[in-house]
């Protein structure tokens, strides 16, 4: 088993990575339970296919509806009501068991219920198992954009199994690929002590990591959360050093926002955010053309969709309400050089 502990402010917390059969991995979820009472919110997805084999009674579970669009105010009353209908305590617990949304969704309805109920995380998507598991984040969307309302609420613990990713579709394991790539870009301003070289293993390990090779996954997932430890620790609460984890985002986000969360997944926007971003860094002259081919050519080994470009005057206005903007100018994390990044304040006329 690979261990991560992670220090938060409030609580040290362990991720555990492990490839073990469902059923075993049951066992290890409950064994952090105990007696405790709990409810299970686990994505639609997961319960089609490991529902039996996870055994978790009809009366623990809340189903839930996969999609962006699920993690939304309507949903999160309603684990608040089932919660209080089970008569869970402050000293019980709440597990998500699926994707991002679960994640996120599931965490902010334990960060509220009863002021903070124990909450444990099972990420069942490599996208879930490298960033949105790891740091404390939980939100819910608006009509008004992503993750604008949440909290910043510590797991007890998060439990990873790399076989469950074996099960995932081709177009969701490459969503995860697109924030794993993103680590790449980052590493060095992420300032992990350890060089972990994550460029190279993703451009030596490509073919590896395409056919979801157990053990190439379990160190792809702990170099990324040991880069994400890394800033998370030093910037709990995103006043600072934890922006540089935003990078690709604010171009991605708005590109989900333009197409209603309907058309792209996160990890699809992203890359293209990505993209965006060394494209504005070599215009500003923060880079030089040799890197941001070597950074295309690290993309284009996974092979992610291509993302038509979208008006950018209706874009900028997008990203203008994005939680990153200051002001009248918005905030783009902009690679700097080889493996790093810095945040820069963009004037919305220099976009369009």
């Amino acid at each position: 088993m690979i261990e991560v502990k992670i220090n938060s402010q409030e609580i040290t917390y362990p991720i555990n990575i492990e490839s073990e059969a469902v059923a075993d991995f049951r066992e290890r979820i409950l064994s952090y339970i105990g007696k405790k009472n709990y409810l299970v919110i686990i994505s639609q997805k997961v319960e089609k296919i490991y529902g039996k084999i996870f055994g978790f009674d009809k009366s623990h579970k809340f189903i839930l509806k996969d999609g962006e669009k699920e993690k939304n105010f309507k949903n999160y009353q309603k684990i608040l009501e089932r919660a209080l209908e089970m008569k869970l305590k402050r000293s019980d617990v709440i597990i998500a068991i699926g994707g991002g949304v679960v994640g996120d969704l599931a965490g902010f309805a334990a960060s509220t219920y009863m002021r903070g109920i124990d909450f444990i995380q099972v990420p069942t998507t490599l996208l879930a198992c490298v960033d949105s598991s790891v740091g404390g984040k939980t939100a819910i969307d608006t009509s008004f954009g992503k993750n604008l309302v949440g909290t910043f609420y510590q797991p007890k613990a998060v439990l990873i199994n790399p076989k469950i990713l074996k099960t995932l579709d081709d177009r969701q394991f490459k969503t995860g690929l697109g924030e794993v790539v993103k680590y790449s870009f980052i590493e060095k301003s992420c300032l992990l002590e350890e060089e972990v070289n994550l460029t190279n293993f993703l451009s030596e390990k490509s073919k590896e990591i395409l056919n979801r090779d157990e053990k190439t996954l379990a160190k792809l997932i702990e170099i990324c959360i040991k880069l994400k430890k890394s800033v998370v620790e030093k910037d709990e609460k995103e006043a600072g050093l934890r922006r540089i984890l935003n990078f690709g985002h604010t171009y991605g986000h708005a590109i989900e926002k333009i197409t209603n969360y309907k058309k792209f997944t996160h990890g699809e926007a992203i890359v293209e955010g990505m993209k965006f971003a060394f494209n504005l860094a070599l215009k500003k002259n923060l880079i030089d053309k040799s890197y941001k081919f070597l950074a295309e050519d690290v993309i284009k080994k996974y092979n992610f969709c291509k993302i038509p470009e979208y008006n950018m005057k209706k874009m900028s206005e997008i990203m203008k309400t994005d939680k990153k903007v200051q002001s009248d100018k918005i905030v783009f994390i902009l690679p700097t050089d080889y493996s790093k990044v810095d945040a820069f304040e963009i004037n919305s006329d220099e976009l369009i």
